[in-house]
């Protein structure tokens, strides 16, 4: 296999074989080499580099599982074979896609298996919607295709030019390679646990490269990514509200894969509780019906929090210590006794120590405790220096 630097031109060459060739074309211009994979799933094209059939050969059951004349499960099957297509190739310096919602579908699932910084560009009909589905914790730029990708007219030049032009430069611009030689770790933070984290990072920022993931869902997503990829020399993970979200059908939520990395790689971490007093929603008049005569506080018009109860947090508690029991390395969970977050402090509007006992005790009964694994009463607020000092103590006695 060829080791010179490959952009990689991807679609369904069956229905939009002139977009890609134009694409192609305008990368070629600008000195690149360029080949073209072609993931049709019904009518495989000769005019590729790669055709569909070399593609679909690298789904584990051949290519007969792809070409199953069902397009459904054809599309998932040329998903499949291409991320492992992608994945086999060492020349990537970057991918770019064209596809409308199957396409993108196929495109992205390669795209997500290569590692962060790899240059990826999609051209998408589903590009101006919620493409939380197709980008994951990936750095995946989706553009807008205006018009649908369904032949090349006056509008679908410029776009698909422009997006051309973003995947030759990403590919030919220098990287900044500026290292300071310090380990990375990374953080959890929320607005309410702001004041923290900024502490934490403050105490540990001189040996170590702090990076902070803000725990909206897809936050938690990349930082996890990152850990099980070894990213990491070890993990704060501060803030693990994206749970109650998950449970209660909050807007940020994790995914039943949360804190998964722990059970594959024995990475130094320190966790605890902030934030779960809360889940998130949308503006006031979009939360659900069943909670609109809950304890409710509008953080921001777009933004409406809700308390979580006794009971909704022995949910979480257990939900985490199940999940923190299939740790292989050092782990220390910390519970901040003088609230979770900036407002369930004394005055703060979800101040409510019983909601929080629950919770601790659920956890605290829940872990198999051992000598790696730990689950640790703080008497602070999570905000507090105390507190920060604390997990920064625990963070390196573990790592």
């Amino acid at each position: 296999m060829s080791t010179e630097k490959t952009i990689y031109v991807v679609g369904c060459c069956d229905t939009k074989q002139a977009e890609l060739a134009y694409v192609a074309n305008r990368i070629r211009m600008q000195g690149h080499k360029v080949l073209l994979v072609d993931v049709s799933t019904h009518h495989p094209s000769a005019q590729a580099d790669f055709s569909a059939r070399i593609v679909a050969a690298s789904h584990p059951q051949g290519a007969d599982a792809v070409f199953t004349g069902d397009r459904g499960t054809a599309v998932g099957a040329m998903g499949d074979a291409f991320e492992r297509f992608m994945v086999s190739r060492n020349d990537v310096a970057g991918v770019i896609g064209l596809g409308g919602s199957g396409g993108t579908a196929i495109v992205t699932q390669g795209m997500r298996a290569l590692p962060v910084g790899t240059p990826r560009v999609v051209v998408s009909t589903m590009a101006a919607g919620n493409v939380s589905a197709y980008v994951g914790p990936n750095d995946i730029y989706m553009v807008n295709s205006i018009t649908d990708i369904a032949g090349l007219n006056s509008i679908s030049r410029r776009v698909l030019c422009n997006a051309a032009n973003a995947i030759a430069g990403m590919a030919a611009g220098a990287r900044d390679e500026t290292q300071d030689d310090k380990s990375a770790i990374g953080l959890t933070m929320f607005g309410v646990t702001t004041p923290c984290i900024t502490q934490i990072s403050e105490l540990l920022g001189e040996h170590y490269e702090c990076m902070v993931f803000h725990a909206t869902g897809i936050g938690g997503q990349s930082m996890e990514k990152l850990a099980a990829g070894g990213f990491f020399k070890g993990v704060l993970d501060i803030t693990t509200t994206e749970v109650c979200d998950l449970l209660f059908g909050g807007v940020l939520p994790a995914t039943e894969q949360r804190f998964g990395f722990l059970a594959d790689r024995p990475v130094p971490y320190v966790g605890s509780c902030g934030a779960l007093d809360m889940v998130n929603f949308g503006a006031k008049e979009t939360v659900p019906e069943q909670y609109r005569h809950r304890n409710l506080y509008v953080h921001n018009p777009q933004v409406t929090l809700m308390r979580t109860t006794r009971e909704e947090n022995i949910a979480v508690g257990r939900w985490i210590g199940e999940r923190l029991n299939r740790s292989q390395g050092a782990v220390r969970f910390l519970l901040p006794e003088g609230g979770v977050s900036v407002l369930d402090v004394p005055g703060m509007p979800f101040h409510d120590p019983e909601a929080d006992e629950a919770l601790f005790r659920a956890i605290e009964e829940t872990v198999h405790a051992t000598e790696l694994r730990r689950v640790i009463r703080v008497p602070h607020a999570i905000n507090s220096p105390e507190f920060a000092a604390i997990a920064v103590r625990h963070f390196n006695d573990i790592i």
